[in-house]
């Protein structure tokens, strides 16, 4: 294993030639299991035929190259065939993940122009008026349809293959356009850099269906590789996701920094041929946990590749193997791409120097979505060494560092945009929905890289009257943005810090203030049992306020602060609790409730701690793990 992948040349305009996904996928033996979802399995030829009997029946609505269907489904192998089969009908899929609020659903269907929407069933609500909405269970039921002889519609390379949106600078969301030659370049990429190799591998489904990462995930479908689905408790509990990682037998798996940390220490070598290849992504990978990466495939319990990529480039950019003594570093440009390192005048940096970062070549999205004047702003003309006619680059906003062998150094970004647990967020759309609520006249929103023990968004607000409050923030905000964009903090400000000219002075806002150990609540508003947990919220989540109906996830909590929170409970109460239980009892009442049951139940009661008192109960351990077949063996 190298620590960089290898470079193309400069003057190699196109990657080496790749065959469309569904001609890869053709080749696929009938019979190795394609999908897993749960109790599901999809054979290959079993998907094949259901991709097929949907693309004639989304055909014989007058879906084809060009039109684009909103699949409003969540992972599982209904997603799957509904994807293959839109694409084997010459159309493109907009993913629309169910769990994203439904105002944002609502957006991406009616921005995108989408052509159909596919729910997961009849009773679904509808996500915009005007367009037609369909059960997938009407593309997929076999039995009387269109013509069985149907064959799937040939494309040019160029033709759009799926529409990812993405956090939006002014304050709404952008569809990126993404063609259908670029994402069958990028599996041979993967595979050309050694990433994506094992022959009838079985890869996890981590990523939600509406974030870039998911497209590299159901891409390895069309080589002949079993696609696993990771079902949302196991994807939130790292106990359980190493487990899951031995039972699958999982050869891939791509995850975030923030969620790799929790995992790392219970993955053990298998003894197979091949450890598990973690593809680590998102966000910027911190020195101590590069050393514990290196460490770990240095002891043969994985080999882990860290990749970069805007999703305007069709997700993956560069890569490095993360082995050795080495630095931090995001490795060195993949073959389907171009790099150039410029300075402000958009001259090329040398070897130490700093520039930002644009990106040229084939697997340069076709732009922007019904945003022409957006498109023409970041998608510019490129001049450089090794250009084509008509070639354009991405100016991709990152600060990075030119290494010796190609490599790159990230050093952040040039502007508002920040990564948070693997999502991109522009902090000016959070800013502009916080300003939509009445009563706020100002607003500003900082990534800190410590809020409540973690990293975490911080919103300041400047109330024009008492109606802007930050249960109203919060409420406002929850329904419009996605979880992963929610603050876990507000700070109300009598004015803001300005510069010397008058603008906003980012540097001086105040970090948020600690919470009491023990939350301020109306008296005899708690029981025991709510207020020994009340009190480990205050400390999880910094709130100084928590009253029995309040919600761990409105109150800015998210799933390291799940994991957190029960690694405290743990600690400091003597109660296993597993993580899905925080998700099942989002409210105070409701998990101290649980408690309560455990202990009426018989199990034993720990010794409550100095402040507050209280009860609990001890679930008993989990059950030994079995032993698996693959992949990294907690």
């Amino acid at each position: 294993m190298t620590a960089v992948l290898p470079e193309r040349s400069r003057t190699e305009e196109t990657p080496r030639p790749a065959a469309d996904l569904l001609a890869r996928l053709a080749l696929a033996p009938a019979g190795r299991t394609a999908v897993v979802a749960g109790d599901r399995r999809l054979s290959f030829g079993a998907l094949r035929a259901e991709a097929m009997r949907i693309a004639a029946r989304l055909a014989a609505r007058g879906i084809g190259p060009e039109s684009v269907v909103a699949l409003a489904l969540p992972r599982g192998a209904d997603l799957v065939a509904a994807l293959i089969g839109t694409l084997t009908a010459g159309a493109a899929y907009l993913p629309v993940d169910p769990k994203l609020p439904a105002e944002r659903r609502r957006y991406l269907v009616e921005d995108s122009g989408a052509d159909l929407v596919v729910t997961a069933g009849p009773d679904a609500e509808p996500l915009a008026a005007g367009v037609a909405h369909l059960a997938v269970a009407e593309l997929t039921a076999p039995g009387e349809g269109p013509d069985p002889a149907y064959a799937p519609v040939a494309v040019r390379g160029d033709t759009l293959a799926y529409v990812i949106y993405t956090s939006g600078s002014t304050g709404r969301p952008k569809g990126v356009e993404i063609g259908r030659a670029a994402a069958s370049a990028l599996l041979a990429e993967l595979e050309g850099a050694d990433i994506a190799v094992t022959d009838g591998g079985r890869v996890g489904w981590n990523a939600s269906p509406s974030f870039d990462a998911s497209v590299q995930q159901w891409v390895r479908v069309c080589r002949g590789d079993t696609l696993v689905m990771i079902d949302e408790e196991t994807r939130a509990d790292p106990a359980l996701l190493a487990r899951f990682v031995d039972e699958q037998a999982l050869t891939d798996l791509d995850i975030t920094p923030s969620h790799a940390d929790p995992l790392l220490d219970l993955l053990t070598a298998d003894g197979g041929p091949r450890p598990l290849t973690l593809l680590i992504g998102g966000e910027a990978v911190a020195p101590a946990l590069w050393a514990r990466l290196a460490e770990k495939g240095a002891q043969g319990v994985l080999r882990t590749v860290n990749l970069y990529g805007p999703t305007e480039c069709t997700v993956d950019s560069t890569a490095g193997w993360i082995d050795g003594a080495d630095a931090p570093h995001i490795g060195g440009v993949l073959p389907g791409l171009r790099m150039r390192v410029l300075d402000e005048k958009l001259n090329p940096v040398g070897v130490g120097e700093g520039g930002e970062l644009y990106l040229a070549g084939p697997r340069v999205g076709r732009g922007y979505r019904r945003r022409p004047a957006l498109t023409a702003e970041r998608f510019t003309a490129d001049s450089g060494e090794g250009a084509a006619y008509g070639g354009r680059m991405y100016r991709t906003g990152d600060l990075v560092r030119l290494l010796p062998g190609g490599r790159l150094g990230y050093l952040g970004r040039a502007d508002g945009q920040v990564k948070l647990r693997g999502h991109r967020i522009e902090l000016p759309e959070i800013e502009a929905a916080m300003t939509s609520v009445a009563g706020v006249a100002e607003a500003a929103v900082l990534l800190l890289d410590e809020v409540h023990g973690a990293p975490g968004l911080v919103a300041y607000y400047r109330a024009a009257d008492g109606r802007a409050t930050e249960g109203a923030l919060r409420e406002h905000l929850g329904a419009a943005l996605p979880a992963y964009m929610l603050p876990a903090a507000f700070v109300a400000l009598e004015r803001f810090p300005t510069t010397t000219n008058g603008k906003l002075d980012r540097a001086a806002l105040p970090a948020p203030a600690a919470a009491d150990p023990v939350p301020a609540a109306a008296a005899g508003s708690l029981t025991r049992s709510q207020e020994l947990i009340a009190g480990v919220w205050a400390a999880v989540l910094g709130a100084s306020r928590i009253g029995p109906d309040d919600n761990f996830f409105k109150l800015g909590g998210h799933s390291l602060l799940a994991i957190k929170l029960v690694s405290r409970v743990r600690a400091e109460l003597g109660v296993a609790l597993p993580v899905k239980a925080v998700y099942a009892h989002p409210r105070l009442r409701d998990l101290a409730a649980h408690l309560d049951t455990l202990v009426a139940g018989g199990a034993p009661t720990p010794p409550p701690p100095p402040r507050p008192p209280g009860g609990g109960g001890v679930l008993p351990p989990p059950p030994p793990r079995p032993p698996g077949g693959g992949g990294a063996r907690p």
